[in-house]
């Protein structure tokens, strides 16, 4: 039977947010923040199971955390791996083991906490009708390349251009043919930054779907002071009835 899977990495290390704690454990208001993330999926109706990679030695926290804020559709929680797409393999093979190929993943970080209901609701869609689901943003600020670092090489005009957030969202089975080639080629992942260019390398056509610029990713300390005023107006917006995906929407209208 075909199931709808949130697949959420959260092996990250938080060296950029200078903290001892990896970044997906830092609490605000009394929650760390991949609380704010699992709660999203676990309220969703869409959403049947979750599997987490998290870092080895955080599992246990991460299963109180999980008891103590009553996340009650994870079904799995494995080791991340050296890499981030190693973190996300694990989680997708023991996903492979429980569903079957035709289920839908959504692919998602564990510290991106503001990704809206109606987001999850169109990955979904856009997988039934395509077989995949790039959430992406129009890119606002205009994009510079620059090999050295020290010298502007080209100006790249924005009109055509976006940032991809997450989920990125596939056909378990396609996703998982697509890591176990280019496992088989290229253990390291080079030169794959994502699901989505791991996908492209493949040769696979893969569908845009518009993001919401609130869905930020919490990974330098300036995000967390981000995070913090997000939280707060999306807490104040509800308190006077208006939905939080209306909320975050109007927040970050372009």
């Amino acid at each position: 039977m075909s199931k709808n899977l949130a697949i959420i990495f959260a092996g990250g290390s938080g060296v950029r947010m200078g903290r001892g704690l990896p970044k997906q454990f830092l609490e605000i208001n009394g929650q760390p923040i991949i609380i704010y993330t699992l709660e999203i999926f676990d309220d969703h109706p869409e959403i049947d199971a979750i599997y987490i990679a998290c870092k080895e030695n955080y599992i246990s926290m991460l299963e109180k955390y999980i008891r103590r804020f009553h996340i009650q559709k994870v079904a799995g929680i494995v080791p991340g791996g050296a890499t981030g797409q190693d973190s996300i393999f694990n989680a997708l093979s023991a996903a492979e083991a429980e569903n079957s190929p035709d289920s839908i993943v959504l692919i998602h970080d564990g510290v991106r906490p503001f990704v809206p209901k109606r987001l999850i609701s169109e990955n979904i869609a856009s997988v039934k009708e395509t077989g995949s689901a790039i959430t992406c943003t129009p890119m606002f600020e205009t994009p510079i390349m620059s090999e050295s670092g020290e010298l502007i090489e080209q100006v790249i005009p924005r009109g055509s251009m976006y940032t991809a957030q997450a989920p990125q969202s596939f056909r378990l089975g396609e996703i998982m043919d697509a890591h176990r080639t280019i496992r088989a080629d290229n253990p390291d992942y080079e030169g794959i930054v994502d699901s989505c260019s791991l996908m492209k390398s493949r040769g696979k056509e893969v569908s845009l779907i518009k993001g919401n610029r609130g869905n930020i990713k919490v990974t330098t300390p300036e995000d967390l002071y981000l995070f913090r005023g997000l939280l707060e107006y999306r807490e104040t917006e509800r308190n006077f009835g208006l939905d939080e995906d209306e909320a975050l929407a109007r927040l970050t209208k372009e």
